[in-house]
């Protein structure tokens, strides 16, 4: 062992290589029935035969067992092991035929017998299970093995009918020092203690190559080096304790280290025991001596933050002065630290820790109360020394030895009182600061070090909710249980994660807040524009940013590199060839899953050339090619399959030179081109590419990789259906020990059936649908069965498409059922948190196969992976592959957010949520306004929106995505002018705006205390007569804009945060304009004349809202507002500018006669007269238009219900040909 400040320098010659003991043996054997009475203590005993030493498992000795006095307040029953022992499971026992035994405990260790720690199991448990009965032996196996001399139960549960009653063994080893040899690639440390709670802790680094795996006790951090190296060359020397600086022995660069070390190997070369035998390569700086006989300090916890005190008399003070020193830690915020009453009363004196920040007030009556701060963030778990003293009219507080802050008092003051430590007396407590939870250790009154055995005896003090000889303090965020690198914070009994800037959501970061694809956007009613998505969801991966391509047909996905131009080559060889690598907007990883994702992808490769081959012709050996993703050399250019050499034009057989198999391998003076679309899935995209002919005179080749584009996402129409209850889908085991998210779509005319479950011995998980209207999520984690549940006031087994998503955390669990109130149940304190399965994954029913699910199931997702149902359906009986029904396809029957809804002889489009009217909500609705005009949507009624607060801010911290999409298009002539404002109860609003030079304005002010952020993402001027359409997109942060089709913007705003308890959104004029800045004032008064349509706000449809709900209370219409056609009504204003341009270029000069302009104002009036006219005929035949095309399609549906009914009934003929059970549609 090594003791306090010592530094070891081991001088190294080339590769050190050592060898080590044997592996560790078998280490279960008990390790307390052998030893010597004096090795068993208590706190106390019933009687001479409930003696500690009697409490050996499965012995009667004495009255079978220990039994402590009934009024023993703290019990506990004590092991000395005699020697430090490896142990890795305790067992239990009652008192022998006696009504005694103990339910439940609590297992301290200890190196020295003094200073106590907590054993917590893997996932944080602190409570071991114990007996039921006197007699029977219950083990409990450690998680993970404790090296210590001394344990202690304490029992916290025992039987109602009995007292306690205890027999224990320990189970274990010797301590054993023996590390594994390791290869001269593979380099591992083992080091002493890095945490200062006086207890051993072990750290193990290992390096191969890149990787890195660094474990701290139980605790291990994966990370890789940075560089291009991926060795480490130690050849000079290794420092242990500290970093001496060079030339100046006794001189180190940082702090060096304060404690022992034991055990202290180098790639199995046992540096102590060198340094012991005084071997020449190792040299000592320092006191160096080989025992560690550190001073123990004893610490007391305060476990409750509403009763804790420590009361402790005042020592005898010099006249008129005191004085009072500690250290703490904690996690809270917020705690009471001293009080004390003073002389000449009423005066009191607290010291308090307030917002992180240390606080020392004065209370006097008839006067103000003084303060003073000192520190920042003094909850961080660190110990910290404070010091506290009277003397000269003021009060000197000091921390960690920072320079003193003082109050001045009016008189000379004394204690009239006892100190009152980490609280007060219930009586002189206000309840406006909380008692103290954390730990105290070196308490001094008067310089005078407190010694907590007195007080834990009784003799000295008094207190309440204590725990001593220990500082009992749990590291909530290690390891941390946010996901995907969000900051941990804690507090004394619970965490909470930062999720800002890692793109996802929730308690612990687990959901993502974008889609997974573009096809999941278009579903959501977006359109065309840049965007991110994550492809593996709550996976690892993260989002990246691609360009959606929403065509009528496709939804393509286009993710583009850094080299799209044309790139000229001259001067390659196949020695020294040309080299362009291709750098995605993606990482490698995130590339792989979008083109797995999707259902085709495809990149384009054009090869124009001039004397430029792409194979030799006489050998056929490639001279030019291109890398895969996974780095594979390609050499066939599209329209083949892999392997075969060709280009384009071998294949449609219309090469230039018949005799090749690409245009350029002719070989000619002019200039030719292959042209080909890579489309083999598994080799996309392109990496890089590599040219090798165009050296030779003349000799000239340009090349284009465009850009990766797919389509289709495989796993939103990937379905099952299920036609026997006893049928099911079985998948590997679910990966969900502290997370997972499991989302589908499922359709159904049958009342109860199961989703999908997964078991373990003892543990579960389950969602299933319990009745015609409830979808219950359950589970069991060893805290006992939770259930969630989600009622709709409509049937579910409606055979309509129903979305479902279940989520289950270390912090909570939530159920969402469509658009139904989202529900959530909040994980235990200290409960059990690793959900522990064994048996595969069941989908559509059970391993009883019982209670199993009719109907359809689709799109499965579980964290972010999609589950191919369709595939697995294809060899099991009782499911077939899809699902019936034309709602049940890929092909977008119904635009625009619009709902497909199953009919027993067709489908009809529920347009409710989309801003779109007609047959398959794809007719925009469209309102003229004038100045006076406006359309004002009510969100909430003030009454209800405070009835809800705690529900809403509930289910934010789930669900919430700090997000809004907005959509609409216009037409006018005005500026300025408003076309849209969304305003709170919390005076947050949002506005969209035309300026004076008719240029659109985007005002974001989310955060009352701070300026609004204001973006113009298109400076020229939109108040031309012409339709534009507008779409906003806020993701936190991120603000995403798109004006038509050819400008995309990206903005950050300087606040993520959520618009909260939304009042109403108004289009058009504004009455009401508080806080509004003075531009967005001038244009709300001036308000809108012109065209909007199709305004969409996230899933509501105001101006839809306003024609069909004139009389609803939600909706309030003011001025004149007549239903338009807002592209009509831009052709026509297109018109009739471009005509009166013509008739201001036929006007006169000034010198012109009084009746030429008459004359030409006549032919104005008559140009103008006649535009009307035009118009009004074009209104009308567009009207007689418009209803011969819906009487038309009226028609083409009965006709396509009819043959949607003749497929429906022919695909559930063969569905149901073995099983007669008719289940829905």
């Amino acid at each position: 062992m090594l003791p306090l400040l010592p530094v070891i320098i081991l001088h190294t010659v080339g590769v050190l290589r050592g060898t080590s003991a044997a592996s560790h043996h078998n280490c279960n054997g008990p390790l307390a029935s052998a030893l010597p009475d004096s090795s068993f203590h208590a706190s106390s005993q019933s009687s001479a035969g409930y003696a500690a030493f009697n409490a050996r498992l499965n012995r009667r000795d004495g009255a079978g067992g220990w039994s402590p006095l009934v009024t023993d307040q703290d019990p506990w029953l004590q092991v000395d092991l005699r020697e430090q022992m490896e142990v890795t499971a305790v067992a239990t026992q009652g008192r022998h035929d006696s009504w005694d035994w103990v339910s439940s405990y609590l297992l301290l260790h200890s190196d020295t017998g003094r200073i106590w720690k907590q054993y917590r199991q893997e996932d944080g448990v602190e409570r071991f299970v114990g007996n039921v009965n006197s007699e029977a032996v219950v083990h409990n196996k450690l998680s993970h093995p404790v090296r210590t001399r001394f344990l202690r139960f304490v029992p916290l549960d025992w039987n109602p009918s009995g007292w306690m009653g205890l027999r224990v063994e320990v189970f274990g080893c010797s301590y054993n020092d023996s590390r594994p040899r390791f290869s001269s690639r593979r380099v591992a440390v083992t080091v002493g203690s890095l945490l200062d709670d006086q207890h051993w802790h072990s750290v193990h680094i290992e390096r191969f190559n890149k990787q890195v795996n660094l474990t701290v006790d139980s605790h291990t951090q994966h990370f890789q080096t940075k560089g291009e190296g991926h060795s480490l060359e130690v050849d000079y020397e290794l420092s242990f304790g500290g970093i001496p600086l060079p030339g100046k022995p006794g001189t180190f660069l940082r702090r060096n280290f304060h404690g022992c070390m034991e055990n202290l190997y180098y790639n199995g070369i046992n540096i102590i025991d060198l340094a012991k035998r005084r071997k020449p390569q190792i040299h000592s700086v320092g006191n160096v001596t080989f025992s560690c006989s550190q001073h123990q300090v004893v610490a007391c916890t305060f476990l409750s933050s509403s009763s804790s005190f420590l009361s402790l008399p005042s020592a005898a003070p010099t006249a008129g002065e005191f004085s009072v020193g500690f250290q703490f830690r904690t996690w809270n915020p917020d705690g009471l630290l001293l009080s004390v009453q003073l002389s000449p009363s009423p005066q009191k004196l607290e010291l308090l820790i307030s917002n992180s920040w240390l606080h020392l007030t004065l209370h006097s009556a008839g006067r103000q109360r003084t303060e003073v701060s000192a520190g920042r963030r003094v909850n961080d778990g660190l110990w910290h020394s404070v010091g506290l003293s009277t003397g000269d009219l003021q009060v000197a507080l000091t921390l960690d030895g920072e320079p003193s802050s003082s109050m001045e008092l009016w008189e000379r003051v004394e204690s009239r009182s006892s100190f009152y430590f980490g609280g007060c007396r219930p009586r002189d407590c206000l309840g406006q600061t909380p008692a103290f939870q954390g730990c105290m250790q070196l308490i001094f009154i008067n310089n005078q070090l407190v010694n907590l055995s007195l007080v834990q005896q009784g003799i000295l003090g008094n207190y309440n909710q204590l725990q001593f000889d220990t500082c009992n303090m749990k590291d909530r965020c290690l390891p941390n249980l946010c996901e995907h690198g969000a900051r941990c914070s804690q507090t004394w009994s619970s965490f909470s994660c930062d999720c800002s800037g890692t793109g996802y959501s929730g308690a612990t970061c687990h959901n993502s807040i974008y889609e997974s694809s573009c096809e999941a956007y278009k579903l959501s009613g977006s359109s065309s524009g840049f965007y991110f998505i994550d492809p593996d969801g709550s996976g690892p991966l993260g989002p990246a940013q691609v360009y959606c391509n929403m065509t009528e047909k496709k939804v393509w996905t286009v993710l583009s590199h850094n080299s799209t131009a044309p790139v000229k080559v001259q001067g390659s060889s196949p020695q020294k060839p040309h080299i362009m690598k291709l750098s995605y907007n993606a990482s490698s990883e995130q590339l792989r899953a979008i083109v797995s994702g999707s259902e085709q992808c495809q990149q384009e490769v054009v090869y124009s050339c001039r004397k430029s081959r792409l194979f030799n012709t006489k050998d056929g050996s490639p001279l030019s090619w291109w890398l895969d993703r996974d780095g594979e050399r390609r050499s066939y250019w599209g329209g083949f399959l892999p392997g075969v050499q060709q280009c384009s034009c071998s294949l449609e057989e219309n090469c230039l030179d018949m005799n090749y198999f690409c245009n350029c391998d002719a070989d000619t003076d002019s200039w030719a081109n292959d042209t080909g679309v890579l489309s083999y899935k598994d080799h996309l995209p392109v990496s890089q590419v590599v040219i090798g002919d165009a050296n030779r005179t003349g000799s000239q080749a340009v090349y284009r990789v465009g850009a990766l584009r797919c389509y289709g996402d495989r796993s939103i129409w990937n379905a099952a259906s299920f036609y026997q209850e006893s049928s099911y889908l079985y998948f590997p085991t679910l990966q969900a020990e502290l997370a997972s998210d499991i989302s589908f779509y499922f359709k159904t005319s049958t009342p109860s059936g199961v989703f999908l479950e997964n078991q373990g011995l003892k543990d579960f998980i389950r969602v299933e649908l319990s009745s015609p209207s409830t979808v219950a999520f359950s589970f069991d984690v060893g805290n006992g069965p939770a259930v969630l549940a989600v009622k709709s006031h409509l049937p579910l087994n409606d055979r309509q498409w129903h979305y479902v998503r279940a989520e289950r955390n270390v912090k909570e669990a939530s159920l969402q059922v469509d658009q139904l109130p989202l529900r959530l149940l909040q994980a235990p304190a200290d409960g059990h948190l690793r959900l522990r399965l064994s048996s595969q994954l069941f989908v559509g029913g059970t391993a009883s196969q019982q209670r199993g699910f009719l109907g359809c199931i689709r799109s499965l997702t579980v964290n972010g992976v999609g589950f191919d149902l369709e595939e697995r359906a294809k060899m099991t009986p009782g499911v077939s592959a899809g699902c019936p029904g034309y709602c049940s396809g890929s092909s977008s029957l119904c635009h625009n957010r619009g709902r497909c809804v199953e009919k027993s002889n067709g489908y009809i489009c529920d347009c409710s949520q989309s801003a779109y009217g007609g047959t398959t909500c794809n007719q925009e609705v469209s309102v003229s306004f004038d100045r006076e005009s406006s359309v004002t949507y009510t969100f909430q009624e003030p009454f209800s929106v405070m009835q809800n607060r705690s529900s809403q801010a509930s289910s934010a911290s789930t669900d919430s995505r700090a997000r809004e999409d907005v959509a609409f298009s216009f037409v006018t002539a005005q500026r300025p002018a408003m076309l849209l404002t969304v305003s709170t109860f919390s005076q947050q609003h949002i506005a969209v705006i035309l300026t004076r030079n008719g240029s659109l304005q985007i005002w974001y002010h989310l955060q009352t205390d701070r300026s609004p952020d204001v973006f113009s993402p298109a400076l020229s001027n939109l108040a031309d007569g012409r339709l534009h359409r507008i779409r906003v997109h806020r993701v936190g942060k991120n603000l995403y804009v798109q004006i038509d089709q050819d400008i995309h913007r990206k903005y950050t705003l300087s606040s993520d945060a959520e618009l909260i308890l939304i009042r109403s959104l108004t289009l058009g004029k504004v009455i009401r304009m508080d806080s509004l800045a003075e531009e967005v004032g001038r244009a709300a008064s001036k308000g809108f004349v012109g065209c909007l349509s199709s305004v969409q706000f996230n899933h509501v449809a105001p101006l839809k809202a306003a024609l069909t709900n004139r009389g609803s209370s939600l909706v309030t219409i003011r001025g004149p507002m007549v239903q338009s056609n807002c592209g009509a009504l831009a052709e026509s204003t297109s018109h009739i500018q471009q005509d009166q341009a013509a008739n201001e270029d036929k006007e006169p000069s000034s010198g012109s006669t009084q009746k030429d302009l008459a004359v030409i104002a006549g032919v104005v009036t008559a140009v103008v007269f006649i535009a009307v006219c035009a118009l009004a005929v074009i209104s009308r035949l567009l009207y007689q238009q418009r209803r011969a095309q819906r009487s038309s399609s009226t028609k083409e549906e009965q006709s396509h219900s009819m043959y949607t009914d003749y497929r429906t009934e022919l695909h559930l003929h063969n569905a149901v040909r073995d099983n007669v059970k008719e289940y829905y549609i």
